[in-house]
Order: C-alpha cells, then structure tokens, then sequence
C-alpha cells in the first residue's frame, strides 16, 4: 500500500489487520463477526476452479490439489506437475503492489506408494511508510506474508484417497514496534490439513466414473500471536465440502459440474480443537447462513484436451460477509503447457473483489 501514513507503529498496524480481516475473508462488515489472522491463506489459489465460483474440493486433479483437497493427490500418478497462479489482488481497490502468487508442485513416488505436493503462498501487501506522531519520515518496509506447506496422499482403496498437509505461516504486517504493546507486526504459526476424495469407480452407470465427493478440514493449528499470547488471534481453520459429477464426456467434449460448501470453524474464546465442535452455534437456520456456497461448471473440448470454458457463482449470507459475485474464465493446453485465466463480476463495482484477474500457467512433463 505505497504511500500509506500513520501517525505511530500502532495505528499502522491496527489499520493492516482490520483492512485485511475485511478485504480479504470479507467477515467484519457482516453482523455476525467471524475474523482470523492471516486470512491470505482462504484466498482461492488457482485461475481453474476460482472461474469455478471457488469450486475444487471435488476435483482437485492437479497440484493444487494442495489447497483444494489435498487427497486429489493420490489419483495423481502420472505426472510431474509444476502449476503458478498470480493475480493483482483486490483490482477495486487499486493498489498497484498488492499482488497474490501461488507456486505448487507434486510428484508421484512409488516407493512411498504416494504423491508428494509442495506449495508457497505469497501475499505481497506493498511499501509501507513509517513516520511519527508529527509526519516525519522514519524509513519505510515491505508489509507481507507467505505460507509454505507440504503434502501426501495415497489411495487407500480404488475409490477412496486419504491426503495430509504440513504448513510452517509468515505474516510481517509490521516491522516496527507496536506503540506500547510487548511485540511487533511480525508472527509466525504452522497449521495441517486432514482431507478425502472418493471418486466412483464402480456401481450403477448414472455414478460410475462420474461422481466424487469431497472433504478438506483445512488450517488446524494454534492461535497467532503479534503481540502476546493474550491477544492472539486464530488461523482460519475452514471445512469443505465437495461434489463433481460429470454430466457427459465422449470424443472431444467434456462437461463437469461442481459445488463446493465451506465453514469457518472459528470461536476466538477457543483452541482450534475445541472450536471445531463449538463453532457450530445457533441451530439448523443460522447454521445454514454461515455456510459459503459455490456452484461450478467446465467444459472441455479436444482429445487429448485443447480449450476451456468455465463458469461459476459464490454466495455468502448477507450476515456473513455478503459476498455475491459471478466468475468466468478459461483454459488451454498445448503438448506440456497449460495457460489459464479467471476474472470476477461483482454486483457492486467498487466492491474490491470487483475486476479480479488470476493468471495461471502449467507445466506437466
């Protein structure tokens, strides 16, 4: 966020954490809050299934099933696959180096009768300005964070992989001293992710290789900490679930439909372990409003596959963030290389999610 004021290290870093909490996991406009640190790591990772309404969970057939779901691994055996995504984050904000990159690789070893996934996330939030309580000038730093993990899975039947993830988070929001507080804008925590894909490989021939089913319990770990443990805050630890069905496939064309549900299960009062169980609070009704919805479809056309189209939708309960917005992008492939883009529709036009482009390219040899 180049040229950024603040009048003390506090305001500064008060100011990133709120606009982050906002802009990013969307949560403190709603009613009902639901805010995390480093929400960075909730960002849709890949230009293929964000143009899916953020739909994956059910698929997760390349590497970034990482983020997805990681026990798409275990069906990969094929390939070495490195995959990049980068986008100019938040475009309706205009902020020129506010960007989001996203590098994940996996390889298949048969002597570990598994798939390795290896990913780095990096948010880059910009050029900060640090001055006094009178505007002098006292230097400037680069505002960041990042999140490094690493990832197996097997297959434990035909149908069913079993995949886990291990993640070491780096957040400098602020390099300076917090004004009077004991710490500064810079924290660290590491996180794990229990996941399963069952894809159906037999059975009657309205499922047979048609159907898979998804589930990612994502971001289990401890709280983070900027400034002591009595203020810390917790990662989002999110669940997803996931279905893919496959509406036809023949020589040449393939169409697949997705639709992913996801739930923040965050109590700030509570460790991660408990809030798994006491973050599902008031009843059937307004447990359904705290439940993102997304649907998604991609069409495929070529043999071996040549060109994509892809579309989706995302929701969020007005009391939850308010997030509505339609994507829409594309893909091609050619012999080893992949290319493909995504771009978000707001109904608002100022809304900083509005215009966001995702860039993303694919090497499987």
């Amino acid at each position: 966020m180049s040229n950024s004021r603040c009048s003390n290290g506090f305001k500064l870093f008060t100011v990133l954490i709120l606009s982050f909490l906002i802009f990013t996991s969307a949560e403190v406009f709603a009613q009902k809050t639901i805010s995390t640190g480093v929400p960075f790591l909730l960002i849709g990772p890949n230009s293929r299934f964000s143009a899916m309404g953020e739909t994956g969970t059910a698929i997760a057939d390349d590497a970034t099933a990482m983020h997805w779901n990681p026990a798409g691994l275990a069906f990969q055996t094929e390939h070495t696959e490195i995959n990049f995504t980068h986008s100019p984050w938040l475009a309706g904000l205009n902020i020129s180096d506010l960007f989001y990159d996203y590098l994940a690789a996996k390889r298949h070893i048969e002597s570990i009768n598994g798939t390795l996934g290896l990913s780095l996330t990096y948010l880059n939030i910009g050029t900060i300005i640090h001055t006094d309580e009178f505007g002098n000038r006292l230097g400037e730093y680069k505002a960041y964070e990042f999140a490094l993990a690493v990832g197996y899975a097997t297959k434990v039947t035909t149908d069913l992989g079993l995949g886990v993830n291990a993640r070491f988070i780096f957040s400098n929001l602020s390099s300076v001293s917090v004004g009077n507080e004991k710490g500064s804008g810079t924290a660290f925590s590491t996180s794990f992710d229990l996941a399963a894909l069952y894809r159906f490989s037999k059975g009657p021939g309205i499922i047979k290789d048609k159907l898979s089913l998804g589930l990612n319990l994502s971001n289990l770990g401890p709280k983070i900490s900027y400034v002591d443990a009595d203020q810390a805050d917790p990662i989002p630890t999110n669940l997803r679930l996931g279905i893919a069905y496959k509406i036809f496939k023949n020589e040449g064309n393939e169409l697949t439909f997705a639709a992913d549900f996801s739930k923040l299960l965050v109590n700030r009062p509570d460790a991660f372990y408990e809030a798994l169980f006491t973050s599902w609070k008031g009843g059937p009704s307004e447990i359904g409003k705290s439940i993102q919805s997304s649907v998604g479809a991609e069409y495929w056309y070529g043999n071996p596959k040549l060109i994509a189209l892809r579309a989706g939708y995302f929701y969020e309960d007005p009391d939850y963030g308010n997030r509505k917005y339609i994507t829409l992008g594309a893909g091609i492939r050619y012999s080893l290389y992949g290319f493909d883009f995504s771009y978000i529709s707001t109904i608002e036009d100022t809304h900083p999610l509005a215009n966001t482009l995702r860039f993303g390219f694919v090497i499987n040899f």
